[in-house]
């Protein structure tokens, strides 16, 4: 059997949550001797009928689960319809031979498909990944009597109970206490920027670098300075006019102003680099 050859979508918590409890409340609660005649059917014989009225006798017992996780601030609807997939989980393994009723087996697997659900959606990054953090997370929602933070003595008895030490507690609490927010939000409406991306450190931002930068930027300044004096006026003026201002002249242009071939422009600005390039690495 697989959940979904028990899933009913007309029984499907929506939007009216109250029409689907009364729904289901219309349902019968099983007697003992019901429900154990049931699970054998299904248990020996693969009878889907059986367990398809074990799951819909059951649906109000998910729906008071659900109730116990309204703090989380998660649909209501979602959590039921999860629950119902862990309900149809525990129908699947159930074995009426244990001599344990169903309710008793099968909360383990709705909160356990609860659980999955909150902490996959109640914050964008997972506060909990291991056993002993989900643990935790759910025991710390549960024992936490006021919306402020623990004290020392408040964080030692949760520590005490649950096993584990005092700072870990602390770090979970810190976790849940977070505001999720995207790195790189749209903070055009802010006066001043908020989104985590705004405070990473430019690629570039190193003093050392930077002062660096500008040492070897004045140093080149100085060299090329001092290089242009081994030019001739004409020399300096066809690499000024070719390589250091926004309207760069054309070979033809200076060629025309200066009565000689454009080759002949070319020679001297060639001739012109290598004596630059040597004063400057003199």
């Amino acid at each position: 059997m697989s959940t979904q050859v028990m899933a009913m979508p007309s029984l499907a918590p929506g939007r009216d949550i109250d029409a689907y409890l009364h729904t289901i409340s219309a349902f019968p609660v099983l007697t003992a001797e019901q429900e154990k005649a049931l699970a054998e059917r299904f248990y020996y014989e693969q009878d889907l009928d059986a367990a398809r009225e074990l799951v819909l006798c059951h649906l109000r017992f998910v729906a008071h689960l659900a109730r116990s996780y309204q703090g989380y601030g998660l649909s209501q609807a979602d959590l039921i319809q999860e629950g119902n997939v862990g309900l149809m989980k525990a129908v699947k393994r159930f074995d009426p031979n244990v001599g344990v009723r169903l309710v008793s087996f099968a909360v383990h697997w709705i909160k356990a498909e609860m659980h999955e659900f909150i902490l996959r959606n109640w914050r964008i990054v997972k506060v909990a990944t291991t056993k002993a953090q989900r643990k935790l997370f759910f025991n710390l929602r549960s024992n936490k009597k006021r919306l402020s933070w623990l004290n020392q003595e408040e964080t030692k008895a949760i520590a005490d109970d649950l096993g584990v030490p005092e700072a870990e507690v602390t770090r979970m609490e810190g976790r849940m206490a977070a505001i999720d927010m995207a790195f790189d939000a749209d903070d055009s409406d802010d006066e001043s920027p908020s989104a985590p991306v705004h405070f990473l450190a430019a690629p570039a931002s190193d003093p050392a670098d930077l002062v660096a930068q500008d040492q070897y930027e004045a140093d080149s300044s100085e060299r090329l300075s001092a290089a242009f004096t081994v030019l001739d006026e004409r020399s300096r003026d066809i690499v000024e006019r070719r390589w250091l201002t926004d309207d760069k002249a054309t070979l033809h242009e200076l060629a025309e102003e200066y009565g000689v071939s454009a080759e002949r422009i070319r020679q001297l600005e060639k001739n012109a680099m290598k004596k630059l390039k040597k004063a400057i690495a003199a």
